[in-house]
């Protein structure tokens, strides 16, 4: 039965902005004429690249935003990337290199979540750098990124300002001092992680699959294959009422269906392939049975053809007529086709052959789209865009059916089933993590050493936490080492104690406890005499209040909780031992020592163990420290780890 209620959508958006470098000679006119001139130029010259590309939602698209309050005019630019994030960061490639190719551009780039190329860089950031004073900080500028720092202390640097730039501000800075404000390695490391592949990661994200589609979507296609993404997204949200155009077809009827190669990103295919749906009886889309070899074929097309006639009923039959035709009469388009050649976008294809047409018709659509982009009141649907091509674009079915012995062979669809391993090992690649010589689980079990689980976990709790949470330990290769001479002293003060003229407040800096690794660190020889006996008073009264507590603590049950040191020795050694506990005769029982390392492993490997290869604490814990446990292959029920 379909569902009551469209299904809930999160409109993710990235925005982008292009500035010119300031130049007081530049009058506003000019400085219109030059940013109007750029976009022409960028969507030009990217255009090889981007006239196939296939967007999930929104294309990426260029316009002149005049200058509002302190921001200047620039270009700007919005896309609605919805479910397929890999949208966003292929837009981060574009804005990278379109600050390369013209380096009089700086560019910003943000989305829902703000800075989310900070986000990703989030493990390699300066400490000073937080949401709160991130805003107009982070820029590409001759293809690197750019994130403009804040100064030590006030007046320090006299070209940077005390409060988060702005646009102006940040924009001067980047041009006069550009070697300064260039991120870090590790920072540009992270974010060019993402975008590492591009361009050839674009073919990489596509999958072609064969699906039975009436004639005209075939055409439709040939002649457009960026429509595919309105049809899948017009199909995946559908609800009832979208659904009551697809009772009966009026624009795509199921006798006109033929076999054909679709091209889709593997995002828009997991979609389609993921959505249960069993058509109306009245729209005579039936299915083979699920063991026909062309089942999948079927089901593909079948769901494809809902959508393309869901976006071509929301028209009106009657459009206006003046949005029917594909305007290439613009004097950009001469230049436009110039630099698709000269860019070998046609390849090796000759003039006028069929598969040269099919290029230049894709060509003509993104020219329209966003190189000689109309009024948004004049901009046409995805369903008049469909119509229109149906109107102007001759097919002959027969034609079309020929072509099915000559269809490509599909790609093969493994990737949507990942084993648990793939899985694991994809989300560490996205995390970042080294990838690692391959080994087997024999050979992890064997060399797996449990005392890195205590390691880990006591430099963890020994990391100083705030109120902006606690940090994860690095390994010593990945720590910075940062020397700052004013803190280093500042501590040395507050041991030595207050100069007369100081406040006696006992309150620390948060970078004066990152310099504190234990309570060792504090010598009792460097004391005055008064504060070392009353410190060593104070030490004395704890040690005292701890003895105390343990004493009532032995006498209930929750010592058999924990194991301890005496319970985890071998039985001759507590042979031994036992004629010198008789002889202590106290009358008081005999406090073992609590061992430590092994409760805390026990517990952690019970609780990875309750998990059952779900997310949890212990498992989201220890992976955040690059602790990895090998899996689990004794499964019999116990309530302690075997020891």
């Amino acid at each position: 039965m379909e569902e009551n209620m469209k299904l809930a959508t999160v409109e993710d958006t990235v925005e982008y902005r292009l500035f010119l470098i300031p130049d007081e000679r530049r009058d506003p006119e000019k400085h219109k004429e030059i940013l109007e001139k750029s976009i022409e130029r960028i969507m030009t010259q990217f255009a090889p690249m981007l006239v196939s590309y296939i967007w999930q939602n929104q294309p990426f698209n260029l316009r002149y935003k005049p200058g509002k309050g302190d921001v200047p005019a620039h270009i700007f630019g919005m896309t609605k990337f919805g479910d397929n994030i890999e949208d966003e960061w292929f837009i981060v490639y574009l804005i990278k290199q379109i600050t390369k190719e013209f380096p009089e551009l700086v560019a910003r780039i943000e989305d829902n979540d703000g800075e989310f190329l900070l986000i990703e860089a989030a493990d390699f950031l300066p400490k000073w750098l937080d949401p709160d004073n991130s805003a107009n900080r982070v820029f590409f500028h001759h293809g690197e990124l750019c994130i403009i720092p804040a100064p030590r202390k006030p007046g320090a640097e006299s070209w940077l300002p005390t409060s988060p730039p702005t646009i102006p501000q940040a924009l001067d800075i980047i041009s006069t001092h550009l070697e300064k404000v260039v991120a870090s390695e590790s920072i540009r490391a992270a974010v060019n992680r993402r975008i590492r592949g591009y361009p050839g990661k674009i073919e990489a994200s596509l999958h072609r699959a064969h699906c039975f589609l009436p004639a005209g979507i075939a055409a439709v296609l040939k002649q457009c294959p960026r429509l595919v993404a309105a049809a899948v997204q017009a199909f995946y949200l559908r609800d009832p009422i979208d659904l009551r155009a697809c009772r009966v077809f009026k624009t795509f009827l199921p006798e006109t269906r033929i076999m054909t190669s679709v091209t889709f990103t593997k995002c828009l295919y997991a979609q389609l392939v993921q959505q249960r749906f069993v058509p109306d009886r009245r729209s005579g889309y039936g299915l083979p049975p699920p063991s026909h070899p062309q089942y999948r074929a079927h089901e593909l097309g079948m769901k494809l053809a809902h959508g393309f006639e869901i976006l071509c009923s929301k028209c009106s039959p009657h459009f206006s007529d003046s949005k029917k035709s594909l305007k290439t009469t613009s004097p950009l388009w001469a230049s436009f086709l110039k630099s698709l050649k000269k860019n070998d976008y046609f390849k090796e294809l000759i003039e006028g052959s069929a598969q040269y047409q099919e290029r230049l018709e894709m060509a003509k659509n993104y020219f329209q789209l966003s190189v000689n982009r109309p009024e948004s009141s004049l901009a046409m649907s995805p369903g008049e865009e469909i119509l229109t091509l149906l109107q102007t674009t001759p097919f002959e079915i027969e034609e079309l059916k020929k072509e099915e012995a000559d269809l490509p062979p599909e790609d093969d669809d493994k990737w949507l089933d990942l084993s648990p391993d793939q899985l694991d090992q994809l989300l560490q690649e996205a995390a970042g993590k080294k990838e690692s010589q391959s080994i087997s689980k024999e050979e992890e079990e064997q060399n797996y050493d449990l005392n890195q689980v205590s390691k880990s976990m006591k430099a963890f709790i020994s990391k100083v936490s705030t109120h902006k949470g606690a940090e994860l330990p690095r390994e010593p290769s990945e720590a910075p080492i940062t020397f700052d001479a004013d803190s280093f002293l500042n501590y040395f003060d507050k041991i030595l104690g207050p100069g007369p003229h100081e406040s006696d407040s006992d309150d620390l800096e948060e970078e004066d406890f990152e310099c504190l690794d234990s309570d060792d660190d504090l010598d009792l020889g460097m004391q005055e005499p008064g504060e070392e006996a009353s410190l060593k008073g104070t030490l004395d009264n704890l040690k005292l209040y701890m003895a105390q507590m343990d004493q009532e603590l032995a006498h209930t049950t929750i010592g058999k909780s924990f194991t301890t040191r005496k319970q985890a020795e071998p039985a001759s050694q507590t042979t031994d031992n036992n004629s010198d506990e008789e002889d202590s005769g106290a009358g008081e029982p005999v406090l073992a020592p609590v061992d430590v390392d092994l409760n805390l492993v026990s517990n952690i490997l019970e609780s990875y163990n309750s998990q059952a290869g779900l997310a949890g604490p212990a498992s989201n814990l220890l992976h955040s420290m690059g602790v990895q446990l090998p899996d689990n292959t004794d499964h019999r029920p116990t309530s302690r780890v075997r020891q």
